[in-house]
């Protein structure tokens, strides 16, 4: 690869994936709402709390319709520059720098003194634009591996994770797998505030249900309480005591 075009495909990414579509739509919609912080009560009586400046965040503060807008600019931010080099570079991975400069942009954006989002908008606009049947099929079966282990979250972020194996085995193309191990190392990096708190719920036996978990991360109430009741270990546990 050519430094000059490696540079200014790092840049553009960068600089549009630190656009923050969260502070435009929420300060348009609602210049009141406070989306810096997200604090909700889930287990005995918890307080979770998370600082990501995201479409969750502008979906709990604004309403839900800000929030789908927010989250598909979001994706469109880093879509857009990844697709355009991608045909102006065709057979060339600058894009793959594009999509991993934007996510960075997108987490630690230059404009708002590096306090953004944890990426999941960003990484999937880009994956639509360079592997879209990939995205579906590891999202479905990340869904369905979640709904056997009864965990919202393998739920969430095993499709993810499944898309390191699918591309070196669909592809075998080294850059796309280097992209995806950096994509969701940056995700786990950016999520550990709100990991930390998890895990420590769970080391002091405060077991917050999926239905709680999925509310604060903003993937739906009802989401969660279907995996409570229809998860593997919801049926087994029912299945134990047919009496409840």
């Amino acid at each position: 690869m050519e430094p000059t075009t490696m540079a200014l495909a790092v840049a553009t990414g960068y600089l549009l994936g630190s656009i923050s579509f969260a502070r435009i739509v929420a300060g348009r919609v609602d210049p009141s709402a406070d989306i810096m912080k997200i604090e909700t009560v889930v287990g005995d009586g918890v307080t979770f709390v998370s600082d990501s400046v995201s479409a969750t965040a502008v979906r709990m503060k604004v309403g839900r319709r800000y929030g789908v807008l927010t989250a598909a600019l979001d994706m469109l931010k880093v879509a857009l520059p990844t697709l355009a080099f991608e045909l102006a570079f065709p057979g060339e991975p600058y894009y793959l720098l594009v999509a991993a400069a934007g996510l960075i942009g997108h987490d630690w954006p230059l404009y708002h003194r590096f306090v953004g989002g944890r990426g999941e908008t960003a990484i999937y606009g880009a994956l639509l634009v360079i592997d879209p049947v990939a995205v579906v099929a590891t999202l479905v079966l990340g869904m369905a591996l979640g709904f056997v282990l009864g965990n919202i979250l393998v739920l969430r972020w095993a499709g993810m994770i499944l898309l390191i194996p699918w591309f070196a085995i669909a592809t075998g193309d080294p850059a796309l797998v280097a992209y995806m191990v950096f994509a969701d190392l940056v995700y786990l990096v950016a999520m550990r505030p709100e990991l930390t708190q998890y895990w420590a719920m769970r080391s002091e036996h405060t077991d917050p249900t999926n239905e709680e978990i999925a509310d604060e991360f903003g993937m739906g109430a009802k989401l969660g309480r279907a995996i409570d009741r229809y998860g593997l270990p919801g049926l087994i546990s029912r299945l134990r005591s047919p009496a409840s």
